[in-house]
């Protein structure tokens, strides 16, 4: 019944194991969204456990089953609910859009009046394009004083390969009058690392840039901040390649 607590197996509740000023959410409110754990913030969405789990531990496993945190926020719903075990369609649902709008905030929060260099293009992309499980092929149209006109999405691929045509990519350059394009894709993989096919699709990009005097002003691709070090993006102007 709605408002019942949660029952565990040997018959006690979460609200009997914990004072209700320690539960997640009430800790939220009293101390800020910084002072919860991973698990007490998953747990928040959860609402509730299931029978012989409460919603801590639950939170707890559906953590150690996706492998990270990082790894729960690229899951759709339907993988959460086959990753992780006693996971139904509404708990499911609610995380993934609660990661979603996470990511959403974050792109909109650092999206530049200007780009300038490759570090603004890893910045305004990386908190969306990291977490997805297929290549996406991005342009950003830029105004004489390289200030971002929009952003349009004109390609989206497998693991390892994104399908762009320049024909595709100039479309909505030519509509919106860009005096300049960036080029973004990222790698699942997070090894930032250009394919033969990413240096291919670079020198057609910019040669069918010059014929139409709408310069390809980079190809930047995103991949992810790696324990060995050395940058998550590769920009091929700035490894002078265009």
């Amino acid at each position: 019944m709605p408002g019942e607590p949660e029952k565990r197996a040997e018959g006690t509740t979460l609200h009997e194991k914990m004072q209700p000023q320690d539960m997640p959410r009430e800790r939220l409110i009293r101390c800020g969204r910084t002072s919860l754990s991973d698990e007490e913030l998953i747990a928040i969405f959860l609402r509730t456990g299931i029978h012989g789990r409460n919603v801590l531990e639950m939170a707890q496993q559906i953590k150690e089953e996706a492998g990270s945190l990082e790894q729960l926020g690229r899951m759709e719903a339907v993988d959460i609910m086959q990753q992780c075990k006693g996971i139904g369609p509404a708990k499911a649902a609610t995380l993934a859009a609660a990661f979603e709008l996470g990511m959403r905030a974050v792109h909109e929060e650092i999206r530049p009046t200007s780009i300038t260099m490759a570090e603004d293009v890893y910045r305004y992309f990386s908190g969306g394009l990291r977490f997805t499980t297929q290549e996406g092929m991005h342009v950003l149209l830029l105004d004489a004083h390289n200030h971002l006109i929009r952003c349009v999405q004109t390609g989206l691929g497998t693991l390892t390969r994104v399908i762009a045509h320049a024909r595709d990519i100039f479309r909505d350059a030519v509509r919106y009058s860009a005096s300049r394009i960036i080029l973004v894709h990222n790698h699942p993989s997070g090894d930032p690392t250009p394919s033969q096919m990413d240096r291919e699709l670079t020198a057609e990009v910019a040669k069918a840039g010059e014929v139409l005097r709408i310069p390809l002003a980079d190809h930047i691709v995103i991949g992810s901040p790696r324990k060995e070090g050395g940058s998550p993006f590769f920009s091929f102007r700035e490894h002078g390649l265009l």
